[in-house]
């Protein structure tokens, strides 16, 4: 999951969090409110009657010689105010106190939250209550309850829909190192050094820290490179001085059979290890960009210039080749030389890694996306599962399972890895052991690569 996603849901699911505890909270919190709304609006009627009476006096409330109480109800019965002269002579101090209790009314009884306020005057005790319904009570806790839960609510959405905008809005710059500089960049020289623009430090150090990285990697490729190009140079001048000297020394009549026998195992080793130079000066040239790309190839064509200098090591180990190429597929821009070379290494390890009598499967097929895909399937001993990461590895060698295997693979696959890197393809291997393998060539759809401006390497090679 990506970080933005996981940030988004962070939030979603605290904000959901939040109004879980607003609804476990909130009744309480709004009973309480209406509850103090309740009572400060007694308190404020108490002063208000208090008022009235000092400006006013008893005489507008109750008639003292007959001891008559006062009591005023609203014509919907929610308050009521009541004044009532107490017995006794004794002169209380002010008092007073809240509470809830039913009240009735006419023939109702109704819950009232009363405040109770003893109080003296003309030297005699009176009782003042001023009730309110609780119903109206309830009325507003639902209110509020209702409005604080919306509020809560909407507030919560609003907050999930800004803190996601934020959230992409901040992690842009990230998005585009991964999308400019990680993904799909399979070779230093695919880098974008372009820096990212952006505020926020940890990205600009994470930018700055991959381009100093890649400056690095780029350099110790190319020094590879520079190296591999200049030993096999090297390497050739003298492989060659020493087949035509042992040459020369094998036409000399007065050599002895047994050291002829050893010249010649010498030349065999010398061949090996011209060929390996050759290989390894043809990957440092195609790396260092030194082919063009200007040819219009069908793979048809290559496939059966490939299968026809096989013919004799087909017959030798007895084996049957199927090629089924329809329809054809013709590479825009692309290098014949190169092309030939991959399909012959790709061909030859089928020979050589193969059962004697076995088969080889040549298919072509065009994808829905657009892609072709190319294979060779052979009815080999298979790879072994911890082979297959390693399979294209340089200079890693390792055995084929089986019985039937030879001494093991050498720079065919990686020359062919990298021919099919150079024209924006890619190589994959699959095996099963004792039932054979399978090597998908995928081209992209519609491929066009930019001519190479460097010199043209001359001559069909292959490892």
């Amino acid at each position: 999951m990506r970080l933005e996603a996981k940030l988004a849901l962070f939030n979603a699911l605290s904000k959901v969090l939040l109004v879980l505890l607003g609804v476990a909270l909130i009744p309480a919190i709004v009973s309480r409110v209406a509850v103090s709304h309740t009572d400060q609006r007694l308190h404020e009627k108490k002063r208000e009657v208090l008022n009235l009476i000092r400006r006013d006096g008893l005489t507008a409330f109750v008639r003292q010689e007959q001891n008559e109480a006062y009591a005023d109800y609203n014509i919907l019965k929610q308050e009521y105010i009541s004044l009532t002269p107490e017995r006794g002579t004794r002169l209380p101090a002010p008092q007073e106190h809240i509470f809830n209790e039913q009240r009735q009314v006419d023939d109702e009884v109704e819950d009232f939250r009363i405040l109770s306020y003893r109080f003296t005057a003309n030297k005699r005790p009176y009782r003042l209550e001023i009730g309110s319904s609780l119903a109206t009570v309830e009325l507003l806790e639902d209110t509020l309850r209702r409005l604080a839960l919306w509020v809560l609510v909407i507030g919560a959405a609003i907050t999930v829909v800004t803190d996601a905008a934020f959230a992409r809005f901040l992690l842009q710059p990230l998005g585009k190192l991964v999308s400019s500089k990680l993904r799909n960049v399979h070779h230093p020289s695919a880098f974008s050094f372009e820096p990212i623009s952006t505020s926020t430090t940890d990205f600009r150090q994470l930018d700055d820290s991959l381009n100093e990285m890649m400056h690095q990697m780029q350099s110790a490729f190319e020094k590879e490179r520079e190296f591999m190009s200049n030993v096999s140079h090297e390497l050739l001048t003298p492989v060659s001085i020493l087949q035509t000297r042992f040459e020369n020394m094998l036409q000399d009549p007065e050599l002895g059979h047994a050291h002829s026998l050893k010249l010649v195992e010498s030349q065999k080793t010398l061949y090996r290890l011209r060929n390996t130079v050759k290989t390894l000066l043809l990957i440092a040239n195609i790396e260092n960009d030194q082919y063009l790309r200007e040819e219009s190839v069908s793979l048809a064509a290559v496939v059966a210039d490939a299968t026809n200098e096989l013919e004799d090591r087909l017959a030798q180990r007895e084996l049957h080749l199927r090629v089924q190429l329809k329809p054809d597929y013709v590479l825009p821009r692309a290098n014949q030389t190169l092309l030939f070379t991959l399909i012959f290494n790709l061909l030859s390890n089928a020979i050589k890694y193969n059962r004697w009598g076995g088969s080889i499967t040549v298919t072509g097929k065009m994808q829905a996306n657009g892609a072709y895909c190319l294979t060779v399937a052979d009815t080999g001993p298979g790879i072994a599962p911890e082979n297959l990461p390693h399979l294209f590895d340089r200079f890693r060698r390792f055995h084929a399972s089986g019985p039937a295997s030879p001494e093991g693979f050498g720079l065919g696959l990686p020359i062919a890895q990298t021919i099919a890197t150079f024209h924006a393809a890619t190589l994959a291997a699959t095996s099963e052991v004792g039932k054979g393998s399978t090597f998908t060539l995928e081209f992209q759809p519609q491929t066009t690569l930019a001519p190479s401006s460097k010199t043209v390497a001359q001559g069909r090679e292959s490892s």
